[in-house]
């Protein structure tokens, strides 16, 4: 080639052709790729800062699958605390109509004095049967506390009611006017505790021997269906807290959720799992013919009831807390990946339209020149028509 001889004016056309047509393209590149950086050697800086945003971008998207998890974690464990707390609702109703069922016993426990008074309801003390300081002991009744009453001057039976009902027993004067205690409804099961009469003093009062509870069949058949019916409830909120899984982890069961928000690792959140089986929760299954036999034994379900249903509460709105974070650290990754992946568009898409306006530029250009090219050629072709 190095043989040809070109004109000057032969050789700029071509040079403008030759640099007309790398540009049409690397025009024509970007118009089909969409970026005006395609590689490290068109723009580095803007390549690997690109580079670097993509990859950051890919990385906190990648967290995105595992946070959606930990959502569900949280929301199935949510749901479940939901059916746990109306499952406690239900027992609790079921305690409550032991509490309006008829008494289980036809014939409480009752101890009368063996002989009548001679004082009455407004002052029992007659300086005779009950003197003042005569002391009245009664050993711990079905719950209650262990009762001394020291007669004073003046004892009217309304004090002494008062007195009794902490041992959840209550006292009245028979037709006979002797003293009858018997135990409330509270203690229908229980026998009245060993009376002691007088612990000191010198009153005559004595009492016959204590007569214990007489059951009455249907309303005991009725408890005991209770019974079961609780017990049933009790076996449902084991299942549920087993059941209050995602994706092999459930939060009432004991397990743990540790969930990471950003790429380096640093930015974590901790869920620490509880136990709401019915142990976790206090909760037990009861025995028909020893539990709901009388006010007290349904109390003490509502008691255990009441604080698992506290419980409940409390742990729900800490996993409504929890929730509210991971859904909020979700949102705000899916906007951080928006902003790195803009910025890194910024750096190296191509404007379409700039790029477009350039494609018919250059191919005007190249249009010119190629005529230009053609008007250089004419002065030889001159030359060339005088030699034939």
């Amino acid at each position: 080639m190095s043989g040809i001889v070109l004109s000057a004016s032969v050789r700029q056309n071509l040079l403008s052709l030759q640099a007309t047509a790398e540009l049409l393209s690397t025009t024509q590149g970007r118009l089909a790729t969409g970026n005006k950086v395609n590689s490290a050697l068109d723009n580095p800086t803007n390549f690997f800062t690109a580079q670097g945003l993509n990859n950051r971008a890919s990385d906190i998207n990648n967290l995105l699958d595992s946070i959606g998890n930990g959502v569900q974690v949280l929301q199935a464990a949510n749901t479940g605390i939901t059916s746990l707390q109306k499952l406690v609702d239900t027992a609790k109703s079921i305690a409550n109509q032991v509490l309006q069922a008829p008494t289980g016993y036809s014939t409480k426990s009752t101890v009368s004095s063996a002989v009548a008074l001679t004082g009455n309801a407004a002052n029992l003390v007659d300086g005779t049967i009950i003197k003042s300081g005569d002391v009245l002991t009664i050993a711990a009744t079905g719950g209650g506390t262990a009762t001394t009453i020291t007669f004073g001057a003046s004892e009217s039976l309304d004090q002494l009611n008062t007195a009794l009902a902490a041992n959840n027993l209550t006292a009245s004067l028979d037709s006979a006017n002797k003293l009858v205690i018997t135990t409330t409804n509270d203690a229908a099961s229980s026998t009245i505790g060993v009376v002691t009469y007088p612990g000191a003093g010198t009153g005559t009062l004595t009492f016959g021997a204590v007569a214990a509870p007489v059951k009455d069949a249907a309303s005991q058949a009725i408890r005991a269906s209770l019974v079961n019916q609780y017990n049933n409830i009790i076996t449902q909120i084991s299942t549920t807290a087993q059941d209050s899984s995602f994706n092999g982890i459930n939060l009432l069961f004991g397990d743990n959720l540790k969930l990471t928000f950003d790429e380096t690792g640093k930015s974590t959140l901790n869920v620490t799992g509880v136990t709401f089986d019915a142990a976790g929760l206090g909760l037990a299954s009861l025995t028909a013919g020893t539990d709901f036999l009388d006010n007290s034994s349904a109390n003490k379900a509502l008691t255990l009831l009441s604080s698992a249903s506290t419980t409940l509460r409390t742990e729900a709105s800490a996993l409504g807390s929890n929730l509210s974070v991971v859904q909020l650290r979700q949102d705000f990754n899916k906007s951080l990946i928006n902003v790195l992946q803009t910025g890194a568009s910024n750096l190296t898409l191509a404007d379409a339209n700039e790029e477009a306006a350039n494609s018919q530029a250059l191919s005007t250009r190249q249009s010119i020149a190629v005529s230009a090219l053609a008007l250089a050629n004419q002065s030889q072709q001159g030359v060339l028509q005088l030699l034939r």
